[in-house]
């Protein structure tokens, strides 16, 4: 890891482009005044120290047919198939996101689905069958409220 020292002009930069990734290095360079080969410097020190990963688009669920979201926890027979499980589910395309997290269960996806029995059916059909999954326990989810990135800036400050 590229040790990486934030400064305000970084800190601009990483605020205009979480708010739309594809403005361009000019319109940033004019909206910061500074220099359109100081913002190419940046990002690509931004990109080597990975504090920027990738730009994307974010797709909506349900605009695209996926009407359920559902978190799944993941209870394992043992913890020596975590990674082995994790392999597996970055294997099933429904699931969006996988972290490890503390309690009895070990796992946590995020999953989105068609319906409730397409949601059924990977969970019984694709996850449960994984070996080293000893069970599972789903909440679904009605609405996301809100989703967003870390408030890189202000946190930055206050340390």
């Amino acid at each position: 890891m590229i040790e990486y020292q934030l400064d305000p002009i970084d800190l601009r930069i990483i605020e205009e482009l979480t708010v739309d990734a594809r403005t361009s290095f000019v319109k940033l360079s004019k909206k910061l005044k500074v220099s359109n080969t100081l913002i190419h410097q940046r990002i690509k020190k931004l990109k080597e120290a990975k504090i920027l990963n990738r730009a994307t688009f974010l797709l909506d669920p349900r605009e695209i047919g996926y009407e359920t979201s559902a978190f799944t926890q993941l209870m394992l027979t043992n913890s020596q198939y975590h990674r082995q499980v994790e392999i597996a589910l970055k294997e099933i395309p429904e699931i969006v996101e996988c972290v490890n997290i503390a309690g009895r269960y070990a796992i946590m996806v995020r999953i989105f689905a068609k319906n409730n029995m397409h949601l059924r059916d990977v969970i019984y059909e694709k996850i449960l069958p994984l070996k080293g999954v000893e069970g599972t326990n789903t909440t679904m989810v009605f609405e996301t409220a809100f989703s967003r990135q870390l408030p890189l800036s202000r946190i930055n400050h206050q340390s």
